[in-house]
């Protein structure tokens, strides 16, 4: 079993920094779709993130040997394979109907929903602790969409479809979580990303359209290059974080990825409010949109706060 280096401060620093990646994604991408089609966004970032892995791969001459996968593996890989491009895809669609807060915000379903199927799946415990952070996350979201609630649960407007299609990426990240899982008995990390997002570009080939890359202008092609360089980066960051810091603690920290994403916004709008539009959300809205944050981290926390309570009680005298 993996145990952390316990250079605490160099985990923190990691994670912070991947969840500021992730938070500043969503502002880049929304610039780019509006001359770029998810489809094609999506080909470029994992075609390009999964070229550079496979460099590394080969030179380190670490490159995954695909016998050790059996055929359950191989069904396995699909499913990963479909549940991350769907994801990407749908994500970039829902992200090119909302703003980018909100997409970020409402995404934050998707490690909960994997985290209530992996009860199923694999089995795992849930504690009170999470089912106090999950009740947190729920009213959280209730307060955050207060001015909408109607129009979300009555009819299907542009902002509806946008969430609902911000879900079902979600749903489909959860599949794709549950798959990777497994793959790693059989490969690590770098190896399962590699061949998943190679995959998934070579999926996506027939439907992208590469060539309109030079339609895109300097400002929008020097955004997509940094959006195709952040899922390497963010990843590779968080995988170093959790080398140095418990699992936990960094998924604590990287639900804070909501909160980047509204502050990159707002300093956006000021710098560039030629580019870039403001949130549109009351302060009811924000006040849910931490809850959400919390929620998420109490969480991720839940497991490793309940034993750290239950090793403090005081042990009964015989």
């Amino acid at each position: 079993m993996h145990v952390s280096s316990g250079r605490w401060l160099k985990g923190f620093g990691l994670a912070i920094t991947t969840a500021l990646l992730w938070g500043i994604l969503p502002v880049k991408l929304k610039q780019v779709l509006q001359t770029m089609d998810p489809v094609t966004v999506t080909w470029y970032r994992l075609s390009v993130a999964g070229s550079l892995l496979l460099v590394y791969l080969a030179v380190t001459r670490r490159l995954p040997r695909f016998g050790a996968l059996g055929r359950s593996g191989r069904w396995l890989l699909a499913v990963a394979v479909l549940g991350l491009s769907t994801n990407y895809v749908l994500y970039l669609m829902g992200l090119d109907l909302l703003s980018p807060g909100t997409t970020q915000l409402v995404l934050q379903v998707a490690p909960i929903m994997l985290l209530i199927s992996s009860l199923f799946v694999f089995r795992e415990s849930f504690t009170p602790l999470q089912g106090v952070g999950l009740v947190v996350l729920l009213l959280g979201f209730a307060l955050f969409f207060n001015a909408r609630l109607v129009e979300l649960f009555s009819s299907l407007t542009q902002y509806t479809a946008g969430v609902l299609t911000i879900l079902a990426a979600a749903t489909c990240w959860m599949f794709y979580g549950l798959a990777q899982k497994q793959l790693l008995s059989n490969w690590n990390s770098l190896q399962v990303m590699m061949v998943i997002y190679l995959a998934c570009a070579a999926l996506l080939t027939p439907w992208a359209q590469p060539v309109t890359v030079i339609a895109l202008s300097p400002l929008q092609g020097w955004l997509l290059l940094a959006c195709c360089l952040n899922t390497l980066v963010a990843y590779g960051a968080f995988a170093e974080a959790l080398a140095h810091w418990e699992a936990s603690k960094v998924s604590a920290t990287l639900s804070m990825t909501p909160l980047f994403t509204f502050v990159a916004v707002a300093l956006a709008a000021w710098w560039w409010p030629s580019y870039v539009k403001a949130e549109q959300i009351n302060w009811i809205g924000y006040f849910g949109a931490c809850l959400v944050v919390g929620g998420s981290a109490l969480t991720a926390l839940g497991p490793s706060l309940m034993a750290g309570w239950r090793g403090r009680r005081p042990k009964p005298v015989v």
